[in-house]
């Protein structure tokens, strides 16, 4: 019995990085030169061309692979398994040189508190 990998939803990954990043679809807009309506299109689109993908990354202030490579779950599973390195980079996850400047986890409890 073989089982298949779920599609990656590049467009869902996108929203949630937005709104962990705090940023209004409109903002996401601004920054790309285009419109609300598509950010929206875009973050209900299963794939993205690399090009596209390369821009919004940047407007975002992450990599394309940090895009591609986003999963909920490996950043709940990180602060569940969360230990003190005492190296005062808090926030700063390292993950396969993938760097987060912003802590998910308080953006998460915002998310909860909205």
């Amino acid at each position: 019995m073989s089982t298949l990998a779920k599609p990656s939803h590049i467009g869902r990954k996108i929203s949630r990085i937005r709104e962990l990043r705090d940023m209004k679809q409109e903002a996401l807009a601004q920054a790309l030169g285009t419109n609300q309506q598509a950010v929206s299109i875009m973050e209900n689109s299963e794939t993205i061309d690399d090009e596209k993908l390369a821009e919004v990354a940047k407007a975002l202030g992450v990599t394309p692979e940090a895009i591609k490579n986003f999963s909920e779950e490996n950043m709940i599973n990180y602060f569940n398994n969360f230990h003190d390195n005492s190296n005062g980079a808090f926030g700063q996850i390292d993950n396969n040189n993938q760097h987060c400047t912003f802590n998910p986890l308080d953006k998460i409890v915002e998310l909860y508190e909205r």
